[in-house]
């Protein structure tokens, strides 16, 4: 049977929390789909584990980074629909009725869709701020499915992170994540900038698809890359600046987002002549591994 989404999930030596996410998968989906998990080392009994569940995957001896890792797992692809979801998240019941409500209801694949993150310290400029746990150890996975609706929210402009969808051919269309900002810091952003050239406009959040974050269980540990600088460099604008006149992120979607050009540029400017007197290597060809 051909899988509605595919799922892909990049993991680094996570398998508790990978175990805890692919659960969620299992038990709250309303429809059929496929996983893939791109394991990255996996010397914690990761790819053991992803075998012996007969799940899709992809492998790299070293940590490749999310944007390698997304771009690997596109070659498993079986479904006409691309589900990015990091290996910390736990997806609640009806995320994916949510999404395919909002698909059926477009007139074509021109989109891009995030669910709504509910976490447990960081409160997003979108996104609900409840504290279930912030570890395998404290996670109340009871009380989270009996109060994760309680919380009110409308669906709402400017879908960049993860949990995140696109169609197959819109992600080809831009080449998937870009693999000069690995490990993977403003990969989103540019993502959504990449989206924005190509002729997508519509950028919504679903208020009932809905996923509990655990908060950077993979990040804590990584080298990052200057993100923000690469975008600036890349796009002429600040992140911010995009988010704020062209895909007008948290403003409720039945308000109108209509796009106006950057203002403040000069502030993008000083940014970029600090970075380049500041003698920080920020650019894609920089030692990922040793």
């Amino acid at each position: 049977m051909q899988p509605v989404f595919s799922i892909i999930i990049p993991s680094w030596n996570n398998l508790p929390y990978l175990k805890i996410c692919i659960g969620s998968i299992r038990k709250n989906s309303a429809y059929d789909h496929q996983i893939i998990v791109h394991v990255n080392e996996g010397i914690d009994g990761t790819l053991e584990w992803v075998q012996n569940e007969g799940l899709d995957y992809t492998y790299s001896e070293h940590n490749v980074g999310v944007c390698m890792a997304c771009n690997m797992m596109r070659t498993r692809v079986k479904a006409d629909y691309i589900f990015y979801l990091n290996d910390d998240m736990y997806l609640l019941p009806d995320w994916d009725t949510a999404l395919m409500n909002e698909i059926q209801s477009l007139p074509d694949t021109r989109f891009f869709l995030s669910g709504t993150m509910i976490q447990p310290h960081n409160h997003l400029d979108v996104g609900i701020l409840a504290n279930y746990g912030d570890s395998v150890e404290t996670f109340d996975e009871e009380r989270l499915l009996k109060e994760y609706m309680q919380y009110p929210m409308t669906d709402w402009h400017g879908a960049t992170w993860p949990p995140n969808l696109l169609h197959r051919n819109i992600w080809d269309l831009v080449g998937g994540y870009s693999i000069e900002y690995s490990p993977g810091m403003y990969s989103d952003p540019d993502l959504t900038a990449k989206l924005w050239m190509a002729g997508v406009r519509h950028f919504k959040g679903l208020a009932h698809c809905r996923a509990y974050h655990f908060e950077t269980k993979s990040t804590q540990r990584v080298s990052k890359n200057l993100g923000q600088l690469q975008f600036l460099f890349k796009w002429g604008i600040t992140n911010r600046m995009m988010r704020q006149h062209l895909t007008h992120l948290g403003v409720p979607a039945d308000m109108p987002a209509i796009p106006s050009h950057p203002k403040n540029k000069w502030i993008g400017r000083l940014k970029a002549i600090g970075a380049l007197f500041g003698g920080k290597q920020f650019g894609p060809i920089r030692p990922l591994q040793p």
